[in-house]
């Protein structure tokens, strides 16, 4: 039987951060989880566009409980702003999907210097787990979910040395070594959290081919470069939509079967139903997983802290 937000268990009493919620898998994410009963505390950049997605989630979900996060997941000081705040504004939380990022770019570099692919999609969910993980560690069911890309499996681990990519940069070299990132911080994270005995899990998910407004910005972002084109055309014939391709990641987040270090994706790679997937390249993970801790804590100056102190 297919897995669909029915099967989602209440949400009542639960708060759930989710960050790029203003668009896409995001807002379809954020909309799911207001529609079960969660607070929704939705850390996005664009304040104007948030603002509209709030009124569209009211439209479906009238008592939706909302509040909006300013996060600009490429400014570490934005970041730790955000994680400032929702700590002020709940006493725990149950429930963090680091699903905003940024796809194939040109080559760019955040306000702090680093590669634009890697410092949004991994190096700014980095800083804001390791700032929001001591509100999680008590709770127990709560869990971190990292949304990774089929992409994944074009990316090289990072390179201690030159974890920017001076000098070797791709969009799609960046891209997959930002999404192999996603899967390693995942799967690194749940080891370290079993080793300390906390109730906390993490899992990884990836929407498969899914149709929503992160190809476009791809094309814009890449000055129409003509593989983000194609990829943006193929994912407008072929791909699923956000409702669907959000499903992997809020199945990751609520089923009450799954659990740490599990991997949820559509069922025939990049369509169909969302299914828990094997873990694939094992061979160097923990090596792999060692290198992208070190340079995490190196670039960022954070380190994870998985005991509570």
């Amino acid at each position: 039987m297919s897995w669909t937000t029915d099967a989602m268990p209440d949400q009542q009493g639960r708060t759930a951060v989710v960050t790029g919620a203003n668009g896409g898998l995001g807002l379809v994410t954020a909309t799911a989880l207001a529609a079960k009963g969660a607070h929704v505390l939705m850390a996005v950049r664009n304040q104007e566009k948030a603002a509209a997605a709030v009124e569209q989630i009211r439209a479906t979900v009238p008592n939706a409980a909302l509040t909006l996060i300013p996060l600009d997941l490429s400014s570490q000081e934005s970041v730790k702003q955000a994680a400032d705040q929702i700590r002020s504004s709940v006493d725990a939380l149950d429930l963090l999907i680091n699903n905003a990022g940024v796809m194939a770019i040109s080559e760019a570099r955040t306000v702090d210097g680093f590669e634009m692919q890697f410092g949004v999609d991994h190096l700014g969910h980095w800083t804001l787990t390791a700032l929001l993980l001591p509100a999680m560690l008590s709770q127990p069911g709560s869990r971190v979910v990292t949304v990774t890309s089929t992409a994944h499996h074009l990316g090289r681990p990072v390179d201690e040395s030159n974890p920017h990519l001076d000098g070797r940069y791709g969009a799609w070299r960046a891209y997959g070594q930002a999404k192999l990132a996603n899967f390693h911080f995942g799967l690194g994270l749940d080891q370290q959290l079993k080793r300390a005995g906390a109730r906390t899990a993490s899992l990884i998910a990836h929407p498969g081919l899914s149709d929503t407004d992160l190809q476009s910005v791809s094309v814009a972002g890449s000055d129409g470069g003509i593989t983000q084109r194609m990829a943006h055309g193929l994912t407008r014939l072929t791909g699923m939509s956000a409702e669907n391709g959000a499903l992997p990641q809020l199945r990751a987040a609520t089923d009450l079967t799954a659990k740490g270090g599990e991997f949820y994706g559509p069922l025939f790679v990049n369509n169909g139903q969302p299914v828990r997937k094997p873990i694939l390249r094992r061979y160097g993970m923990d090596r792999a997983i060692a290198k992208l801790w070190a340079v995490s804590e190196r670039e960022t100056g954070v380190a994870i802290k998985t005991n509570g102190n």
